[in-house]
């Protein structure tokens, strides 16, 4: 079992829904150390890569990203989910899906920070039908940018993201993979990877 499965099985909680909470160390407090390691092992797996950028979308995957983005030393972007007066000129556009808010999102990119000259690092901290990664590949498509790989904390993997988006052809790499989940029992089973 590796350092993010141990974690999820003492502090993570399984609700009805297959919905796993790891906010307590993940996604609203965060856990610096762990997110320091996590990205060290993002760094590991994906080393060998040409990352010009890492990119994420708002709002969870932004602290991960970041830590990502220092390891490999270079600038980090996340999609915003809604349009500010802060954000002028030309943006790609996608349309998001998000499994657990339950709601569809357009998700924004200025083009001043998106190039065809970019390889860009994908993160994010959650997988689930991979409506967000699909989305943030959109971006990087519109904008002519390579996309490397696709880092990922927690997959769900008997939800459908993570077999849709490795039949696309990317180069996949999720630190934990989950197979099932029980919100009576609580129980968490890991893949072995």
């Amino acid at each position: 079992m590796n350092f993010l499965e141990e974690r999820i099985r003492k502090d993570g909680l399984v609700k009805p829904g297959n919905v796993l909470k790891v906010d307590s160390f993940l996604n609203h407090q965060m856990d610096i150390n762990l997110l320091d390691e996590i990205g060290r092992e993002f760094k590991r797996r994906f080393g060998d890569k040409h990352v010009t950028k890492v990119m994420t979308i708002e709002a969870s995957g932004i602290g991960i990203a970041c830590f990502v983005a220092k390891e490999f030393g270079v600038p980090m972007l996340f999609a915003k989910k809604s349009k500010s007066i802060n954000i002028a000129g030309e943006m790609y556009v996608a349309e998001v899906e998000s499994f657990t808010h339950q709601n569809k999102n357009q998700v924004i990119v200025s083009k001043k920070f998106l190039s065809p000259d970019d390889h860009l690092l994908i993160i994010d901290d959650f997988l689930a039908n991979g409506c967000a990664l699909q989305g943030m590949i959109s971006l990087a498509e519109s904008a002519g940018a390579t996309v490397e790989g696709l880092g990922i904390v927690i997959e769900k993997g008997f939800q459908i993201g993570g077999r849709v988006i490795r039949n696309l052809g990317y180069d996949l790499e999720s630190l934990a993979i989950i197979d099932a989940m029980d919100a009576e029992t609580g129980t968490i089973t890991f893949r072995e990877q």
